[in-house]
C-alpha cells in the first residue's frame, strides 16, 4: 500500500474516502469543497507574491486548481505518488496556464524531480501515511526551498497543552485501526522532525473542523 494514501475530510475529522469519479477521470471531494474557501483565505499572509508553489500530495487535485485561479500570480506544481490521482489532477487543472503537468512524488523517496520551489503546500497527508512520509516531507522540503521560503501543512494534529477533540480521537483510532502506520501527529513531533532539518516553526493557525494549518520556514 502506498504511504500517501489521501481521505477526505468530514466536518469534523476525516473519514474513509467518500470522493466520486466522472467519466473524464476528475474526482470530486466533498471535503475540497468546504476547506478550499478557508484555506485560501489564510494563504495570501503565507505564500509568495510571485513564483512557484510545490503541492505534495494533490490528491483529486481540486485544492490545486482552486487556489490557481484565487492566486493567478502563482505558478503551481502539483504532485502525487498514484497514477490515478495523477490523471484526476490533470483533469481538473486542464486550460489553466499557472498549473504545471502534475509530476510523480512520494515523500517517503528521497530525490524529488523538482529542484527548486518558493513555496511548499501540503494537506492532509501527515496522519495518512507512515511517520516516514513526514520525516520524507521535511528533508525534501529543505532540499528544494530557498532561505525563507515557506512550507505550509494542512490537516488535524495533537497538542500537548490542549485538549484533544473526541472526534479527533475517534478518527485518530480508526486510522490506527486501518493501518498501525497511520494516526494523529503531535504538533510537537512535527516541529522536531523540522526543525532538525532546517526549517523553523513560524506559526500555527486554528482552523475549521478541529485543523490547524502549520507554518514553516527554510533558515
Amino acid at each position: 500500500m502506498n504511504g500517501l494514501a489521501r481521505r477526505p475530510e468530514t466536518p469534523q475529522p476525516e473519514t474513509a474516502a467518500s470522493w466520486e469519479t466522472d467519466s473524464d477521470a476528475r474526482r470530486r471531494s466533498p471535503a475540497v469543497a468546504r476547506n478550499r474557501a478557508p484555506i485560501a483565505a489564510v494563504l495570501p499572509d503565507l505564500l509568495p507574491a510571485s513564483g512557484c508553489v510545490l503541492e505534495i500530495a494533490s490528491g483529486t487535485g481540486e485544492h490545486v486548481a482552486h487556489f490557481a485561479e484565487v492566486f493567478p500570480a502563482l505558478d503551481w506544481q502539483p504532485s502525487d505518488p498514484e497514477p490515478s490521482s495523477l490523471a484526476s489532477i490533470a483533469s481538473w487543472t486542464s486550460g489553466l496556464n499557472n498549473v504545471s503537468t502534475p509530476v510523480a512524488i512520494d515523500a517517503t523517496e528521497p530525490g524529488w524531480p523538482v529542484e527548486r520551489a518558493d513555496a511548499i503546500y501540503c494537506a492532509n497527508m501527515v496522519h495518512i501515511a507512515p511517520w516516514e512520509a513526514t520525516l520524507g516531507l521535511m528533508a525534501g522540503a529543505s532540499a528544494v526551498l530557498a532561505s525563507g521560503a515557506p512550507l505550509i501543512l494542512y490537516g488535524p494534529y495533537l497538542r500537548g497543552d490542549v485538549a484533544t477533540a473526541s472526534s479527533n480521537l475517534d478518527f485518530d483510532g480508526s486510522l490506527k485501526s486501518r493501518d498501525a502506520r497511520w494516526g494523529l501527529r503531535s504538533v510537537e513531533d512535527v516541529c522536531a522532525a523540522a526543525e532538525v532539518r532546517g526549517l523553523a516553526f513560524e506559526r500555527l493557525i486554528e482552523m475549521p473542523a478541529n485543523n490547524l494549518i502549520l507554518v514553516f520556514r527554510k533558515a
